[in-house]
């Protein structure tokens, strides 16, 4: 969460210097990007971004639950900004 409270997932994922959200490696950055350029890659990543970054929880939603959803949002996040990486190196 940002300092000021609000829910910066939501705009956009992190960077390298905010919590590891890229990687050094470019060559992996390439790999993620070629791997989610198929048909194939593409249907997963929208099916990914349902059920994470377009996933909304009740009020009800226990700590835990929310905790491992934030948990794979993060992950759904670091997926798409090595894929950016990638596609700005090709």
């Amino acid at each position: 969460m940002s300092g000021d409270g609000g829910w910066p997932w939501l705009e956009e994922p992190a960077s390298a210097g905010e919590g590891g959200g890229g990687s050094d490696d470019p060559s992996l950055a390439l790999a993620f990007t070629r791997c989610f350029a198929t048909p194939d890659g593409r249907r997963v990543l929208r099916q990914l971004r349902a059920w994470t970054l377009e996933r909304a929880v009740g009020p009800a939603a226990s700590d835990a639950q929310l905790r491992h959803l934030e948990g794979q949002r993060q992950l759904v996040a670091q997926i798409l900004t090595l894929i950016r990486e990638g596609a700005g190196r090709s």
